[in-house]
């Protein structure tokens, strides 16, 4: 925008700026004719050169508008122009109004190579109407003519050369705008794509929570609910075969605190709240209450262990590492047949690592049916929750001679 401005002064000028200038010299010539000494035959001449003047530039107007820019054409009515105008700077040195035209359309309607060639003819008409007139009468007049044209070529060259620099800092200019332009929209492109991947991104991280909040749903209802299901029926089936009122008594009072307690583990894991044993004591604490829990209700001989120095961690390492145990535990009542259970919690400098070893049937881990809607979460289950903070899971077992189950997470202080 800001150079459309000057291209349209400079276009209104080469359009209508000869014929202002043609008007000026005739004006100032026939105002001038009598004191320069213009008789009627030179009179006559100028008039009939003025017209071929008209002429010449409406032919060039034409030329213009079908081929812009440098041409044989233009070159031959520079040439004619400027014999036109050298003409009647001749008889009337104030046609130099019209001759200074050369000046302003070298550069333009020329060739590269002719500019300065050009430049030159239009400086040795202007030279000898500054002098007086053609030609220069005595040494004193040629001497002043060959000065005055050495400074109008000396300024041509000037200007030309401060011409050129212009152009060539309105060309970079242009490169330079046309590349931003080209930049900018590139941006808008990129804009418009990031605004569309951050949509999307939107979509898919919704999409993302919905399905990680499902899975913790599912883990947490069966590290709760199902597996209180589970001692429950086993207890009531105790029930249903116990010799005696006191140990049916007994087993109904387990299954009654079984309900209790994994009512409250489900309406914690809705709220997304840490486990119920955890809410009053750190881990070696509540570890240690579930093994002992679990081995009274199944009847089989279980050890919890602490090793190192014990740190307080942080709820979600806690958790996770609690919810492993209540899972390899189940594991172990349902499918070992074990006569015994190991459970070490150790802290390890950086690291807190959870052991689960029975002396039961044992599996062959290559060999383990994958999770189907009637089973459990089971090794994947664990392994899901062991890597949801950055931890690991190994499993060592062989038929017939129990089964090792490992956990080792990071170990992360609680900060309050």
């Amino acid at each position: 925008m800001t150079n459309a401005v000057p291209q349209q002064s400079r276009a209104r000028f080469d359009r209508w700026g000869p014929w202002a200038l043609l008007a000026a010299g005739a004006v100032a010539a026939a105002l001038s004719a009598r004191p320069v000494g213009m008789d009627r035959t030179a009179t006559a001449v100028s008039a009939v050169l003025v017209a071929a003047a008209a002429v010449l530039q409406g032919c060039w107007a034409r030329l213009k508008r079908r081929r812009p820019g440098p041409s044989r054409t233009g070159v031959c009515l520079y040439v004619l122009r400027w014999a036109n105008g050298f003409v009647l700077t001749w008889i009337n040195p104030f046609f130099a109004f019209y001759a200074v035209t050369g000046y302003y359309t070298a550069s333009v309607d020329l060739p590269r190579r002719l500019v300065l060639p050009g430049l030159f003819l239009t400086a040795v008409t202007m030279a000898g109407s500054e002098v007086g007139g053609w030609p220069p009468h005595g040494p004193v007049l040629w001497l002043g003519f060959l000065l005055v044209l050495a400074v109008n070529m000396v300024m041509v060259a000037v200007f030309t050369q401060y011409a050129e620099q212009e152009q060539a800092r309105a060309l970079v200019q242009a490169g330079t705008i046309a590349e931003l332009e080209r930049t900018n929209t590139a941006l808008e492109q990129a804009l418009r794509e990031n605004a569309a991947l951050h949509d999307q991104l939107l979509v898919q991280a919704r999409e993302a929570g919905v399905a990680d909040e499902r899975r913790r749903l599912a883990a947490e209802i069966h590290d709760t609910i199902a597996q209180g299901l589970t001692g429950i029926i086993a207890q009531l089936q105790v029930v249903a075969n116990a010799p005696d009122l006191a140990t049916a008594r007994t087993h109904l009072e387990r299954a009654s605190r079984l309900a209790r307690h994994s009512l409250g583990e489900a309406r914690r894991s809705v709220h997304n709240l840490a486990p119920v044993a955890l809410a009053a004591d750190g881990l070696p604490e509540a570890l240690r209450k579930t093994v002992g829990e679990w081995g009274e209700r199944t009847g089989v001989r279980a050890r919890f262990t602490v090793t190192g120095t014990v740190e307080q961690l942080h709820d979600e390492v806690s958790a996770t590492l609690l919810r492993i145990a209540q899972e390899a535990l189940s594991n172990a009542a349902r499918h070992a047949r074990a006569s015994r259970v190991g459970v070490t919690l150790s802290f390890m400098g950086d690291e807190v690592t959870l052991d689960v070893r029975d002396d039961g049937a044992g599996f062959d881990p290559a060999a383990a049916a994958p999770r189907t809607r009637a089973g459990g979460f089971g090794l994947d289950g664990m392994r899901a929750r062991a890597e949801r903070i950055a931890g690991s899971l190994a499993v060592e077992s062989e038929p017939g001679h129990g089964t090792a189950v490992s956990a080792r997470v990071p170990l992360v202080r609680d900060d309050r």
